[in-house]
C-alpha cells in the first residue's frame, strides 16, 4: 500500500462492505493507519458480526494494518459515547478521515455523519448510494472471498452457512428479495481473502449454532482456522 499524505481510520468488522470500503479508499489515495472493530463487552467477540475478536486480529495481521478493538456495551446512549472515546483516542493531528461501509440506510449514515462531527472527523463513505448487486460483484470481481457467517433463521436455512458470496449465490438472493448485501441484517460474512490479504484464512474446524435474541439466527462458530 503505497504511502500518502492522506491518513484514514477503517471501521471494521471483518466483513464484506468494511473491506470493500477500506479497498476502494486505499485506491483513493488514502493511507489506512488503522483498523477499528467493536468487541461487546465480556464477550470477546465482534459486535455486529459475532465473530471471535482472535479470529479478527488474524484477519487484520494477513492485511497488514494494526487492528485496534475496544469493548463497547450494548446500550446505544453508553455505545455513542465509547465510539467517540475510541475514536477520539485513535485520530491523531494527521488523520482527519473515518471509512465506513454504509450502503443505504439513511438513519445510520446520519447518526456516523453527526458522531463524526462532534468528534471532529470526517467520514468516508465509498459506498454510499451504490447499488447493493453492483457493490457485490464489485467485491467478487476486485478478487476478495467471502463466506457466510450468519443469517436470519426466518429468512436463510442453516444450509447457507458457510456457503462462499459468489454469482450464483448472488442470483438465490434476488430470487428470495434479499438484498445481495444483506443490508438490512439478512446474513452477515468474513472475508477470507482478496488483494489485501497476504494469504487466504482457511477454515478447519467450524459449528452450526441457532441463536435466540432479538431474531433467531444461524451462526457459523469458526473454531479452527489457518
Amino acid at each position: 500500500m503505497t504511502e500518502t499524505n492522506k491518513k484514514a481510520i477503517a471501521s471494521w468488522s471483518g466483513g464484506k462492505d468494511s473491506c470493500l470500503a477500506c479497498y476502494k479508499a486505499v485506491r483513493q489515495g488514502y493511507n489506512i493507519k488503522f483498523l477499528l472493530n467493536f468487541i461487546s463487552r465480556g464477550s470477546g467477540r465482534g459486535c455486529f458480526h459475532g465473530l471471535e475478536g482472535r479470529l479478527l486480529k488474524f484477519q487484520a495481521d494477513l492485511i497488514g494494518i494494526p487492528l485496534i478493538q475496544r469493548e463497547v456495551s450494548p446500550d446505544m446512549g453508553r455505545y455513542e459515547e465509547e465510539f467517540k472515546a475510541a475514536v477520539t483516542e485513535l485520530k491523531k493531528p494527521d488523520i482527519e478521515t473515518m471509512v465506513f461501509g454504509d450502503i443505504y440506510l439513511l438513519e445510520h449514515e446520519s447518526w456516523i455523519e453527526r458522531v463524526c462531527r462532534d468528534i471532529g472527523i470526517a467520514p468516508l463513505e465509498p459506498l454510499w448510494e451504490n447499488h447493493p448487486e453492483n457493490i457485490v460483484e464489485e467485491f467478487i470481481r476486485s478478487g476478495f472471498k467471502a463466506i457466510i457467517v450468519s443469517c436470519k433463521a426466518d429468512t436463510l436455512g442453516q444450509e447457507f452457512l458457510g456457503r462462499t458470496l459468489d454469482q450464483g449465490l448472488i442470483e438465490e438472493f434476488k430470487k428470495r428479495s434479499i438484498c445481495p448485501c444483506g443490508e438490512k441484517g439478512e446474513f452477515h460474512t468474513l472475508v477470507v481473502d482478496g488483494p489485501m490479504f497476504r494469504k487466504p484464512i482457511r477454515i478447519v474446524k467450524a459449528e452450526a449454532i441457532l441463536k435466540e435474541g432479538f431474531w433467531k439466527h444461524w451462526f457459523l462458530d469458526i473454531q479452527e482456522y489457518r
